[in-house]
């Protein structure tokens, strides 16, 4: 490990922890698989060949890889490159658990993201204001947080780079240029400059396409990009250029966006009688549960460690802690380990209060699935239900439309009983469907004048005019089916468009080439 760089502080300017995880991903996906630690390794967007790269360790870099690349690429370069997958869930739950152990070091803690809002793997800056007088020491300070995340779990901890200095950008710029974890204390305002200019634009988070054609311009160093005109970096190469160079001039100072502290649910319940039945005092912590992982699942957020505090009628309480094996969403594995505690303790008085207090971390997609997939109906009373409207009404009361193979669009779904309502498997949460109901037949709209004085108003003067017109669509066939007299084909030519009204509505409609006249297929909702 190199040697520290310290020079005297300031004590009047604000200090500065800016930590990397180096290729955050990629550490998460060694600790899946520990054989790869010592050969070549990167994290793509997918499970094809074909992928992105997104993350590398240095041994893959060595071998000229880069971030951008293909996977098929950059096997081409190195045949035993390993590369594997990392969900973007598994990078926030990593990333909170993090901030949280960070946290004993200074209660402001901020994980990077970019211009977009989107967070940066690994990229944390840690404030040191306000800590003057408890850590005198700012190497100290750092070398603790470096062993915090050294230590980080069973199953094995981080590597990470910290850079202590005075400005927010430099001490970014300089921490993603480490080549290997240490820590650099540098509180000079004019070395720490100097030495930020000095760092390869490679090492920062920019664009491949926009990289390879600064690149090209011979543009390869922080300093010679703030070299160029501002104005002339934002004309070629767009907003996030431009941000950079502000940023890197000290033009945008931003102050600290720390993340919120996650603060633990808590449900309580006094009970009017002592209590020492086990599956009563079970239905108590149902009944504290459910509306706690209700609210978990509508922050997306998943019930990590579960704290249960029992409150005897007399002598001290008892505090149990349980951990389900993976951050989760299902009342019923919760319970199944309250009542396999409840059922080993040994209670010496009644039970008079119930709390259950809980921990989360972000959720997957899968468990929110899971979740939201839950039957809140009887399926039996629906399939009643589904009967009676049959026998008053006719079997083609309830039905539904079913796709199929057809050229035009009346001809690509049927009507068909339906007997039994369907539970969806996977039920998206939070989005909403644009729908194109059809008519059973195309209303015939009204001929179009010559002249439009107010814009073309589809049924008539009473009707809001067509502002936009999306289209032409075209869909012809037909020409197999013979007409009723068996002379000629019926050849079928439409020229389909999506109609945005001043009313706002969005309205299907198509111009017959035959019949030359419009009609009304559908509309949008």
């Amino acid at each position: 490990m190199a040697p520290p760089v310290s020079t005297k502080q300031d004590s009047t300017r604000q200090v500065w922890a800016c930590i990397d995880i180096k290729a955050f991903p990629l550490q998460l996906l060694l600790r899946r698989e520990p054989s790869w630690r010592e050969l070549p390794a990167v994290v793509v967007a997918q499970d094809k060949p074909n992928a992105k790269i997104l993350w590398l360790n240095e041994r893959a870099r060595a071998q000229g890889i880069l971030p951008g690349m293909r996977y098929s690429a950059g096997l081409g370069l190195c045949a035993d490159l390993c590369a594997g997958v990392v969900e973007p869930d598994e990078i926030d739950r990593a990333t909170t658990a993090i901030v949280e152990r960070l946290r004993r070091f200074g209660p402001d803690v901020e994980a990077a993201t970019d211009g977009k809002g989107h967070r940066e793997p690994g990229i944390l800056w840690v404030s040191g204001e306000g800590l003057q007088r408890i850590q005198k020491s700012r190497t100290k300070w750092a070398r603790a947080m470096e062993l915090a995340l050294s230590e980080f779990g069973p199953k094995g901890g981080f590597e990470a780079g910290i850079v202590v200095g005075t400005s927010r950008f430099n001490t970014y710029a300089l921490v993603r240029a480490l080549k290997e974890p240490l820590v650099w204390i540098q509180l000079d305002a004019a070395q720490e400059h100097a030495s930020a200019r000095r760092v390869p634009l490679d090492r920062l988070a920019l664009d491949p396409k926009v990289r390879d054609a600064l690149f090209a311009l011979g543009i390869t160093t922080l300093g010679q990009l703030l070299n160029l005109p501002a104005d002339g970096l934002r004309d070629r190469f767009g907003d996030e250029v431009y941000r950079l160079h502000r940023l890197a001039r000290g033009e945008d100072r931003i102050p600290i966006q720390p993340e919120p502290e996650q603060i633990p649910l808590r449900e309580s319940m006094l009970l009017d009688h002592e209590e020492r039945d086990v599956p009563r005092l079970i239905f108590i912590c149902k009944r504290l549960l459910d509306p706690i992982l209700t609210h978990l699942s509508k922050n997306r957020r998943a019930l990590a460690t579960l704290s249960l505090e029992l409150t005897l009628e007399r002598g001290p309480g008892l505090i149990e802690q349980l951990t389900p094996a993976d951050p989760t969403l299902d009342a019923r594995q919760v319970l199944d380990l309250l009542l396999l505690r409840l059922e080993a303790l040994q209670l010496k008085a009644g039970v008079v209060e119930v709390a259950i207090q809980v921990d989360a971390v972000p959720a997957t997609q899968k468990q929110l699935d899971l979740f939201a997939a839950q039957p809140k109906r009887d399926p039996a009373a629906i399939k009643r239900a589904f009967a009676r409207l049959r026998a008053e009404y006719g079997d083609g009361a309830v039905s539904y439309a079913r796709l199929r193979d057809g050229h035009m669009p009346e001809a690509c779904y049927e009507w068909m009983p339906l007997y039994e309502l369907p539970l969806k498997p996977k039920a998206r949460l939070c989005r909403r469907t644009l729908i194109r109901r059809l008519r059973v037949r195309p209303w015939a709209l009204p001929h179009r004048p010559r002249h439009e004085e107010d814009g073309w108003q589809l049924r008539g003067r009473d009707d809001a005019p067509v502002q936009s017109l999306l289209g032409p669509y075209v869909v012809s066939g037909g020409w197999w089916r013979m007409s009723p007299h068996g002379r000629h084909a019926q050849e079928l030519r439409r020229d389909y468009y999506f109609a945005g009204t001043q009313k706002g509505e969005w309205l299907w409609v198509y111009r017959d080439r035959v019949k030359r006249r419009w009609f009304l297929h559908g509309r949008v909702e």
